[in-house]
């Protein structure tokens, strides 16, 4: 996977085909609800895994009910590279599974 940092542009038109995701700032992001904290849970759980796959760590925030990501790369100065997108695209694909809203 890439590690070039993208163009605004070029994060904004693949953050189009993951809805909930926002760039803010330097970093995407997306905040999670579930019906209670044992579904964040195993949330925070299954993006752990998928971080391990990829090897790219996001920041991770578990509340009550709540998960909350924001995502970039540091060995690029902070910015947002094509691995961050793909760790979306597959925190996406698995949140429905956790009931994730």
């Amino acid at each position: 996977m890439a590690v070039e940092p993208l163009s605004k542009k070029d994060v904004e038109e693949r953050l189009q085909e993951l809805p909930g995701w926002s760039l803010e700032g330097d970093r995407i992001a997306r905040r999670y609800s579930f019906d209670g904290h044992f579904q964040a849970a195993a949330m925070v759980v299954h993006i752990a895994q998928i971080q391990e796959e990829l090897n790219h760590h996001s920041d991770l925030t578990l509340g009550y009910n709540t998960v909350a990501l924001t995502v970039n790369t540091h060995s690029v100065g902070g910015k947002v590279t094509g691995l961050d997108v793909e760790l979306a695209r597959r925190i996406e694909a698995v949140a429905d599974g956790h009931g994730a809203r």
